[in-house]
């Protein structure tokens, strides 16, 4: 029997390099949505720029979610409603400011889908991620204080993969453990959620929400913050661009990569 729900990350998976769904991929989809299948973008990215990337691939019908914020939040995109919202306690976000401030570490957060940053961060960072992911950014004085509400996760650059994101993950593991989860969603991308935050999770309660088994799921992905979710579905597909901790986890990796249709493989092996 084919699979009843996949679940594909964004950057390097479902686009190509250039941020693009290639024709193939399009194709692929649009038929695993007319045969009844469910598709779920599931992103690091924060709630809006997810959304936003998922309208331009066309997936908005019943049957079609995002998860953002690497599991801290599910969407379903035709009701356009919240499913689920899981943020980190205010204090904990001041503690991995204050850090990463003393460190001189670039750290961001996120205030109603806005990139926030505090007046000692560089806005010349905060600007090209807000670029990158189609979001907007503002300056606000202090996280504890002045967000209209706790966030989902906090971020961590070092666009120089310096090896300070390293040093950081490891305050943050020493220092939080049991509050917050830290893990690479790329090279220069360090994430911190909110502990039990994961895509894994989170594909495994929207298929408890759906009353669909996670044998009967396919999770596709390319990097270190895909692997929970490789390992919660019934099949695990890293794409042949993927790094080796999402090969090593999967069931099966692609022969194509994210630039020559590589979805659309998992989806014609696995859910069509």
């Amino acid at each position: 029997m084919s699979a009843q729900i996949l679940f594909t990350d964004l950057d390097g998976t479902l686009l190509n390099d250039q941020k693009e769904i290639t024709p193939g991929n399009r194709q692929a989809i649009g038929e695993a949505l007319a045969a009844g299948r469910r598709i779920v973008a599931a992103s690091g990215r924060s709630l809006s720029s997810t959304l936003w990337q998922a309208e331009q691939v066309g997936l908005t019908e019943p049957g079609c979610f995002v998860i953002a914020y690497n599991g801290g939040v599910i969407y379903d995109c035709a009701r356009r409603e919240t499913v689920l919202r899981r943020a980190l306690d205010l204090e904990v976000l001041g503690r991995i400011f204050d850090e990463a401030k003393q460190r001189g570490i670039y750290v961001q957060t996120y205030d109603r889908e806005e990139v926030v940053i505090e007046p000692w961060c560089d806005p010349q960072e905060a600007q090209w991620y807000s670029e990158r992911v189609n979001s907007p950014n503002r300056i606000i004085r202090d996280v504890r204080r002045d967000l209209s509400e706790p966030p989902v996760k906090a971020l961590f650059i070092d666009r120089a993969e310096s090896g300070v994101l390293d040093e950081m993950a490891d305050w943050v593991r020493a220092n939080l453990m049991g509050r917050v989860d830290c893990f690479y969603s790329s090279g220069f991308f360090l994430e911190a959620v909110a502990a039990g935050v994961n895509k894994g999770a989170a594909a495994a309660e929207l298929c408890r929400i759906l009353d669909i088994p996670l044998s009967g799921a396919v999770a596709a992905g390319d990097e270190a913050n895909d692997v929970s979710m490789l390992l919660a579905a019934g099949v695990g597909a890293a794409m042949s661009n993927a790094v080796p901790a999402a090969k090593a986890a999967a069931d099966y990796v692609t022969m194509q990569d994210n630039n020559h249709d590589g979805l659309a493989e998992i989806i014609r092996k696995f859910i069509l």
